[in-house]
C-alpha cells in the first residue's frame, strides 16, 4: 500500500489542486496503466482477519464522527472498517472549494456493538457511505454505499438494498477466471447547504486495467447517478463488461420446485429487460438453473437494459424480514452511445440467497486496445414503480412452467408455459381473439397455444407446449394484434436440459 501511495501521490501532485475534475482522475488512470500493477494487500490485524461476517456487521461507525455531521448540509459521509471480507483499504479525499485534503482513519470513531473497538492507527477505510434525507425530512437514510472492489448500491424513496452495480467487469464468466477491478482511491465533493446532488470521484485499478470515475448522484422516488468512466487497458483482455450489474435469484413462480421453502419466491430481481437499438424491447426471465446459463442480445447501441424487480406483491414472498419487493429494479442508459456488442446476462447455479449469482452488462464487440482511452458515460436508475423508460407495450408480469399435455394427463417429454401479459397497449383490446401469439423456436417445436383472460391481472396469458430438439433451446413470444404489430414486450427464454 505504501508503494500505491507514493506512486498516486507523484501523479496527484502534478495536478492542478485549484481546479480538480474528473480529468484529473483520468490523468492519474492512464499514468497508472503504463507502470506495472501494484497490488494494495497488507496485513491486518488477525483481530481484523478472523472476524466472520456476523462479527463485522456489528462494527458500527458513530454518526457524531462524521466530517459533515451537523453542518446544515444535504449530505452527511460514513465510513465501512476493514475487517471480514474486506481487506483492502481505500484513499478517501474531501474536495472542499477546490481544496482537496484527505479524510484519514480514525479508530475512534467505531464501536464494535456496545464497546469500543480495537485501538488500531493507521489502517485506513475499507468503503463509506452517503446519507441524505431521503424518506423523512428529520432523518438522514443511507442512500449509496461503495464497498468492495468496484461494488456500489443505492437507493430510492422507499426501497431496501438488494442488487448492486459494479465499475466493471473483467472475463466474468469465462472459464480463465474474473479479474476484479478495485475503486482504490475516491473523491467526494463536500456539497453546499442548497445542494440537490452530489459528486463522487474513483480511480480504478487491477493488473490489466486502470479507470477513472465520476458519479453525480441525484436522491429522489427514482435514485440517479449520471456516470462517466475513462478506461485504460494495461494488457490485452479478453472480455470486458461496461456497466455491469449484480444480483440475487434463488427462485421464483418457474423454478420453485427445486427448493423447499415456506416462501414462495427469493429474489432480488426477476427479470432483464432489454430495449434495443432497434426499439424491440426484450424480457428474460431470471432463472436459477443447475448449470451456468450465459444469454447474448446481440445489438447496436443498445438503449437501455436492466435489472428489474417487478413483482411487488409481498404475498408472493412471505418475507417480513428481507421485504423482497422493497428492492430496487436498475436501469442503465447510455448517454453516449455503446456502439456495437452484446448485452449479456449470466446466471449462475446457485443454493443460498446470500450468493449474487445474476451478472448482467455490455460488452462491447471489439476488444479494448492496450494503450488507448475509451470513454463511457450513462446513467443508473434505481427505482421501484416509477419506470424511468417510456414503452406503450404490455410487460411480462409472470412466467410458469410445468408438464405438457393435457390436464390430468401430462406429457413429460413436454413442457408447458404460461406467460402473463398486462398493461399497456393490451388495455385497448376486449377479448382473447383479437390477440394472435406469435412464436418463435430454435432448435424446438411448440403446439396448442391458446390466449385467455387472466381475471386476477387484467391482462391476458398465453399458454402453449414446448419440446426441445437438442440440450439448449431458445424461445421467443408475444401477442400482436391482427396487422401483426407487437402489443407487449418479447418473452425470451432459453431452455436448458
Amino acid at each position: 500500500m505504501k508503494r500505491y501511495l507514493l506512486s498516486l501521490f507523484l501523479i496527484f501532485i502534478c495536478s492542478d489542486a485549484f481546479a480538480f475534475t474528473f480529468e484529473d482522475v483520468a490523468s492519474m488512470a492512464q499514468s497508472l496503466s503504463k507502470a506495472a500493477y501494484m497490488d494494495r494487500n497488507e496485513p491486518l490485524p488477525k483481530e481484523l482477519i478472523e472476524m466472520d461476517y456476523d462479527d463485522y456487521r456489528s462494527i458500527r461507525y458513530i454518526r457524531e464522527k462524521s466530517p459533515w455531521y451537523n453542518q446544515g448540509l444535504p449530505y452527511e459521509v460514513q465510513f465501512f472498517h476493514l475487517g471480514s471480507l474486506f481487506k483492502k483499504p481505500v484513499l478517501v479525499y474531501e474536495i472542499d472549494n477546490n481544496e482537496v485534503k484527505p479524510l484519514t482513519y480514525d479508530s475512534l470513531a467505531f464501536r464494535l456493538g456496545d464497546e469500543a473497538l480495537f485501538p488500531f492507527k493507521n489502517l485506513g477505510y475499507a468503503g463509506f457511505r452517503l446519507h441524505n434525507k431521503l424518506n423523512r425530512n428529520d432523518y438522514f437514510d443511507e442512500l449509496v454505499s461503495f464497498l468492495g472492489a468496484s461494488y456500489f448500491r443505492a437507493l430510492g424513496k422507499g426501497q431496501k438494498y438488494g442488487a448492486s452495480a459494479r465499475g466493471l467487469a473483467v472475463d466474468t464468466g469465462l472459464i480463465s477466471g474474473e479479474e476484479f477491478p478495485e475503486f482504490t482511491t475516491f473523491w467526494l465533493k463536500k456539497p453546499k447547504k442548497k445542494d440537490k446532488n452530489i459528486t463522487v470521484y474513483a480511480l480504478l485499478d487491477s493488473p490489466r486495467i486502470s479507470g477513472a470515475y465520476e458519479f453525480v448522484i441525484t436522491p429522489g422516488v427514482t435514485t440517479t447517478m449520471d456516470v462517466k468512466a475513462a478506461l485504460f487497458p494495461r494488457a490485452e483482455i479478453e472480455k470486458i463488461g461496461i456497466a455491469p450489474l449484480t444480483s440475487m435469484y434463488l427462485f421464483g413462480e418457474n423454478t420453485k420446485h427445486r427448493f423447499f421453502d415456506y416462501r414462495m419466491e427469493v429474489h432480488d430481481s426477476d427479470g432483464l429487460l432489454v430495449n434495443n437499438g432497434n426499439n424491440e424491447w426484450l424480457w428474460r426471465p431470471l432463472d436459477n438453473n443447475q448449470k451456468m446459463r450465459i444469454s447474448s442480445f446481440v445489438d447496436k447501441d443498445v438503449k437501455g437494459f436492466g435489472l428489474l424487480q417487478r413483482d411487488r406483491d409481498a404475498a408472493n414472498y412471505m418475507d417480513f424480514e428481507a421485504f423482497y419487493e422493497e428492492r430496487p429494479s436498475i436501469w442503465i442508459t447510455p448517454l453516449k452511445p455503446f456502439g456495437a456488442g452484446v448485452v449479456e446476462l449470466i446466471e449462475l447455479p446457485s443454493d443460498k440467497e446470500i450468493h449474487d449469482n445474476i451478472v448482467a452488462m455490455f460488452v462491447p464487440k471489439e476488444k479494448l486496445k492496450v494503450g488507448n482511452r475509451y470513454d463511457y458515460s450513462y446513467r443508473i436508475n434505481w427505482f421501484k414503480d416509477q419506470t424511468p423508460y417510456t414503452s406503450e407495450l404490455g410487460e411480462v408480469v409472470g412466467t410458469y412452467s410445468g408438464i405438457g399435455g393435457v390436464s390430468g394427463i401430462g406429457e413429460p417429454e413436454w413442457v408447458k408455459y404460461a406467460i402473463d401479459f398486462k398493461g399497456g397497449k393490451l388495455s385497448n383490446f376486449k377479448n382473447p381473439e383479437e390477440l394472435i401469439a406469435k412464436i418463435d423456436v430454435q432448435h424446438g417445436r411448440t403446439k396448442d397455444a391458446i390466449i385467455i383472460k387472466n381475471p386476477l391481472t387484467g391482462g391476458y396469458r398465453l399458454i402453449f407446449d414446448f419440446q426441445a430438439k437438442e440440450n439448449i433451446a431458445e424461445i421467443r413470444a408475444s401477442l400482436v394484434d391482427k396487422s401483426g404489430v407487437e402489443q407487449t414486450e418479447v418473452w425470451s427464454y432459453q431452455w436448458l436440459q
